[in-house]
Parts: C-alpha cells; structure tokens; sequence
C-alpha cells in the first residue's frame, strides 16, 4: 500500500490511519520512536490471546520510511458519536462501556509493562519538584498493586461498536497490568478533564459498583495518575492535573 489522502481514517497526534481494504495503517510521524512503535503493536497481540473483542495485528512494517502497524478494520460506531448522537440512551451506554472495562480488567496478561514501574518511571520525569515527587511516590507505594490487564486510556472513543452491538477495544498503547482501580481513575480523570463532571461521577458510581471496588480506592490513585500524565507534556492540560497532584502530595 502506498499512502493516499483518499484513504484516510483518522488524523491524531504523532499518527494517522489509513483504510486499505479490510486493514487499517496506522502510520507513525517520521521521528516516532521505533521501540514505542514495537511496543504498541505486541501490546495489542498479547491482548488479542486473551479473548477479548479487539482488532486482530497483522503486523508491523515501514511505508513510504515511516513504521506502521496493519490490523483488521472493524466496521462499526465509536461509542463517543453513539452517544451524542443518541442522548436518550447515554445512561445505557455508559453503563456497557463500565461494563466493558470491568470485562477487561478481568483478563491477566503477566508479560505486559507493570504498572506500578510506570508510573514510578513517569512521576521521575514528571518535571514536578523534587519534594512534591517524594511525596507522590510514597503515595505509590502505599497503594495495593495487582496484576489486572489495564488499558491505560480508557474511553469512549476508544470503544468501536459495531452494527451487531459487539463493542471492540481499540488503541492499547498504555496498556499495563496492575490495579484496576488505577485505570478507573485515569478514566474518571479524562471524563473531567473534558468538562464532563457530570458523567464522571456517574461513571465512578457504576465502576465501583460493577466492580465491587470501594469508591475511595479509585480516588486514592487520583493524584499519582494526573502526575504519570504530566509526561504527554499536552498544553492547557497541566494546570488541570495539578490541582489533583497538590491535593494527593500536600503540597
């Protein structure tokens, strides 16, 4: 396949995704990092032998000099367009999307990244001073580690529906293995971060009642995972994420 205008998915940052037939290409920016390219695509295999409803890999190779990832094309609706476009069931279908989450986190994927080390590794380079990283590393390590398969970006327009209502995963790049309620609390994080208060305390309410978890185990990792996303380094985002690092290392 050669890149064509015509052809294109979807424009992100760093990327762009390309149809050709029953595949998608998704095509890195020329000075993408080979290893996070790798890492992405065997993220995704060791996924896919677990079960779960995500897009099969074909494999990894380079178009017109730029590293690319080819997997299966699922035709279907994101989730986030369902659910402007059908406001009346909004409530249904966050409900399936919390559901989907706990689906995924009862999986185990023992070779995947580990997510304590990750986030250990990211609050280092966080770029916070050094007492207010203390602080949130102590944190860390006094919250319970477990080895659920979690997906590290969990939210709607991350969830393909397709017409015969399978829901399908996409975009494992953050994919680690570690506690659920770690991965809730990113995902309760974006939903305010979008302005979405509303739907983030009623996604809490339903993940911690899907998933049998105690509300206040979700908040404590609050703070420890708005410094693990400092890293993306994404403007307007730091001041938003830093009145939960303040409020988690007392500072």
């Amino acid at each position: 396949m050669s890149i064509h205008a015509d052809r294109i998915l979807a424009v992100r940052t760093s990327k762009i995704l390309y149809l050709d037939g029953d595949r998608v290409e998704k095509v890195f920016d020329k000075d993408y990092s080979k290893a996070d390219v790798l890492n992405e695509a065997l993220n995704q295999a060791r996924v896919e032998e677990t079960g779960l409803s995500i897009p099969k890999i074909f494999g990894v190779l380079r178009l017109e000099g730029k590293w690319t990832i080819e997997s299966e094309y699922i035709e279907g609706d994101k989730l986030q367009q369902l659910m402007v476009d059908h406001p009346e069931r909004y409530d249904e279908y966050l409900d399936l999307f919390t559901a989907l989450q706990c689906q995924v986190h009862r999986q185990s994927v023992p070779l995947m990244t580990n997510l304590f080390d990750k986030m250990t590794r990211k609050i280092e380079i966080s770029g916070l001073p050094e007492q207010t990283r203390a602080a949130l590393l102590e944190r860390l390590a006094g919250l319970e580690r477990k080895n659920a398969l979690c997906h590290g970006d969990f939210i709607p327009s991350n969830v393909l529906v397709r017409s015969d209502g399978t829901p399908f995963v996409l975009d494992w790049s953050h994919a680690t293995q570690g506690n659920p309620a770690a991965d809730a609390a990113r995902t309760y994080l974006l939903f305010c971060m979008q302005g979405r208060e509303d739907t983030a305390e009623k996604y809490m309410a339903l993940f911690c009642q899907k998933s049998g978890t105690a509300e206040e185990s979700v908040r404590a990792w609050l703070g420890v995972v708005a410094a693990s996303h400092l890293v993306k380094g994404r403007f307007g985002e730091r001041a938003f994420m830093m009145k939960w690092i303040d409020g988690a290392s007392g500072t």
